[in-house]
C-alpha cells in the first residue's frame, strides 16, 4: 500500500486527503518511483479547484514533479534500473498520473536521472520551473546575448528560474514586483533591475534601462488587461509570451495597429515535454546549468506530505519566493 493525496470534489486546500491506496505494478512503459520530495506548482491548485484546462475525475490525484528512486520498471522500459535516483518531469496529463504520494507510477518518458549530488528536495524544485524558463526564453523566445527580457511577477519558481536562465545565456533580466518586500530577494537572485509596478512607471523604466529600445521578450504569468502595458515595453520585432492567468479578467490582444511588429502568444511548457527531441535538449541545458552552478533552484519552504493542505494555503498566499516542496517520510517499505 502507498500513501497518496487524493480529492473527491473541487474546492480549496481542505479537499485534499492522505489515503492508503494500492499502487499495483507499473505497466508497459511505466515506472514505480519511491518518492522522497514533491514540487508544488500553481497548476496543482488550479486543477484542485477546477480552474485548470483539465478537469479531474474523482477520486483524483495531482502533482507534476517529484524526486526519489526507481522501485520497479514496467515492460519495455530501458535506460533505468531499480535503485536509480531520479526526478519526475511534467510530461503527462494530470488526468492520467500524479506525483503526490510516497510511491507513484508515472510514464518512463517523464523520468530523468538525478545526479547523486542533487538532494531530493532540490531535485523536486527543478523541472517545471526550468523547463518553462528554457522553453520560453531559448526554445521559443530565441533570446541572444545582449538582449533584455522582462519577467513579471518574478518571485515564483518560474520567475527565479528565468532570471538564472537569462544570466546563463548573457541576457539581461528585468524583474517586476508589486511593492518592495521582495525587491532585494530578486536582486540577490540575479535580476539586473527590479521595477516596483505599484510605485514606478513600468514602460518608462524599461525604456530607460534599454536605452529607449524596449525588451526583446516579455514573459508574463499574469495576463489580463496589463498585457497592453507590457506591449508598450517591447522592442519592435519583439515577443510577448503569456504563460499563466493570475489575473482572472479577460486578456486583450495588443492592438495590431499600434504594435504591428509584436509577436504574441500563449506559452505552455508541454510543447517542450511532449516532443522527445526538444525535451532532450532542454534536459541537457538544465543538467549542465545544475552542474556548473549557474542554475540553482530556490526552495522557499518545505512541508510534510501530511501537511499538504497547509502547503497549498501557503502557495495561494503568494508569500513565497521560490518553490514550495513536500517532503515524504518512509517509515516502512510499503509499495
Amino acid at each position: 500500500m502507498a500513501r497518496q493525496i487524493q480529492f473527491d470534489r473541487l474546492g480549496g486546500p481542505e479537499v485534499l486527503h492522505v489515503r492508503e491506496v494500492e499502487t499495483g505494478a507499473p505497466g508497459t512503459g511505466e515506472v514505480l518511483v519511491r518518492v522522497d520530495a514533491i514540487g508544488l506548482n500553481r497548476a496543482d491548485a488550479m486543477f484542485r479547484e477546477g480552474s485548470y484546462f483539465l478537469q479531474p475525475s474523482f477520486p483524483s490525484s495531482l502533482g507534476y514533479e517529484a524526486a526519489g528512486t526507481v522501485e520497479a520498471l514496467g515492460e519495455g522500459v530501458t535506460g533505468l534500473a531499480v535503485g536509480d535516483p531520479v526526478a519526475v518531469v511534467p510530461a503527462f496529463s494530470l488526468t492520467d498520473y500524479g506525483t503526490y504520494g510516497d510511491h507513484v507510477i508515472v510514464p518512463a518518458s517523464a523520468v530523468v536521472p538525478r545526479p547523486a549530488a542533487l538532494d531530493p528536495v532540490t531535485a523536486a524544485a527543478v523541472w517545471m520551473a526550468y523547463l518553462t524558463a528554457y522553453g520560453a526564453l531559448i526554445d521559443e523566445g530565441g533570446l541572444r546575448p545582449g538582449d533584455h527580457v522582462l519577467l513579471t511577477a518574478a518571485s515564483g519558481g518560474v520567475g527565479l528560474a528565468a532570471i538564472q536562465t537569462a544570466r546563463r545565456i548573457g541576457v539581461t533580466p528585468i524583474a517586476t514586483v508589486r511593492g518592495t518586500s521582495k525587491r532585494q530577494a530578486l536582486l540577490d537572485a540575479g535580476a539586473a533591475h527590479v521595477i516596483d509596478t505599484e510605485n514606478e512607471d513600468l514602460v518608462a523604466r524599461v525604456k530607460e534601462i534599454t536605452g529607449g529600445r524596449g525588451v526583446q521578450l516579455a514573459f508574463d504569468p499574469v495576463a489580463g488587461p496589463g498585457v497592453d502595458t507590457l506591449a508598450q515595453a517591447i522592442a519592435p520585432g519583439g515577443k510577448l509570451l503569456v504563460y499563466g492567468a493570475l489575473d482572472p479578467r479577460p486578456t486583450p490582444l495588443p492592438n495590431a495597429a499600434f504594435y504591428p511588429d509584436l509577436l504574441t502568444g500563449m506559452f505552455t511548457m508541454f510543447r517542450i515535454t511532449a516532443d522527445p527531441e526538444r525535451l532532450r535538449r532542454a534536459v541537457a541545458f538544465v543538467d549542465a546549468g545544475l552542474s556548473d552552478g549557474s542554475l540553482a533552484p530556490v526552495v522557499d519552504r518545505t512541508f510534510d506530505l501530511d501537511d499538504v493542505a497547509a502547503a497549498h494555503r501557503y502557495m495561494e498566499s503568494n508569500a513565497q519566493t521560490g518553490k514550495i516542496v513536500l517532503t515524504v517520510g518512509h517509515d516502512t517499505d510499503a509499495s
